[in-house]
């Protein structure tokens, strides 16, 4: 199970926002860039990992405000990126895999453009942004309802070859309370499903939100779907920038959740 340390950047700067509100807003490096790395290098000693890096003036506007930024973070952390923000095109997304990014979420344009998705998905390792607040999936920087849940969006995509969705509960983020648990275990056990319905493989399926503690990460490492099924990697940002704990005991954790140990 990989550990992926989130940089959201807004501004320019890496920042948190509390259960994705652009009024609650903590920064914490002047530095996104230099943020990265020191995760990157974390994680290598550490053995495994992913940086994942948010543009969130990109989500809210529409289209990638911090694209420099975010190529930057490509270039200089020696460990795969995963990245999304604005990216509703396919020049947008073109543009951050040539800038060596590994996988590029597509959230609102998986919405309103799943033929976008489709297309990119052929080619390209793409993920599915599931942002939900209270059941229902957000969009636009999280700021708009779509109607939909994250079972149903996630069914649709099953078959598409899309590399993983990306599920996160709004209420949760940021508040080091603890992941949704009883939605994740309900997310796996969608796509599994849908993935025998289609016979195609599942998608991995990556939480975020709410990891406070060791125990958290422990406790998603050990969660399981109706079928076995299990979780490939959870986002932390908070936690980390708050030194709740450090990348190499969160790694461990990980570990040890994933053995029962």
């Amino acid at each position: 199970m990989d550990l992926y340390c989130a940089v959201d950047i807004r501004g320019g700067r890496c920042v948190r926002l509390r259960q994705g509100d652009y009024g609650a807003e903590t920064v914490y490096d002047d530095d996104p860039v230099a943020q990265a790395v020191s995760h990157a290098r974390s994680l290598a000693r550490a053995g495994s990992g992913w940086i994942h890096v948010v543009d969130l003036d990109g989500a809210r506007s529409g289209q990638p405000e911090n694209a420099a930024l975010v190529a930057e973070i490509a270039a200089a952390a020696d460990m795969p990126v995963q990245a999304g923000g604005g990216v509703r095109s396919l020049a947008a997304a073109e543009a951050w895999f040539d800038a060596g990014v590994t996988r590029v979420v597509l959230g609102t344009a998986a919405l309103r453009q799943p033929e976008l998705v489709r297309e990119l998905a052929g080619s390209r390792r793409v993920a599915v942004g599931l942002d939900g607040r209270c059941g229902e999936l957000a969009s636009d920087g999280w700021l708009e309802g779509s109607g939909r849940s994250a079972s149903e969006v996630a069914r649709s995509f099953c078959a598409a070859g899309v590399d993983a969705f990306v599920v996160t509960e709004i209420s949760r983020d940021g508040t080091l309370e603890g992941p949704d648990s009883h939605g994740l275990a309900s997310l796996l056990d969608a796509v599994a499903d849908e993935a025998a319905a289609s016979n195609s493989t599942a998608p991995a399926v990556i939480a975020s939100g709410g990891v406070g503690t060791l125990a958290d990460l422990r406790a998603l490492a050990a969660l399981r779907g109706r079928g076995g099924d299990r979780l490939s990697g959870v986002i932390v940002g908070t936690a980390l920038y708050e030194k709740r704990f450090s990348v190499s005991e969160a790694v461990a954790s990980l570990r040890a959740g994933r053995t029962g140990g």
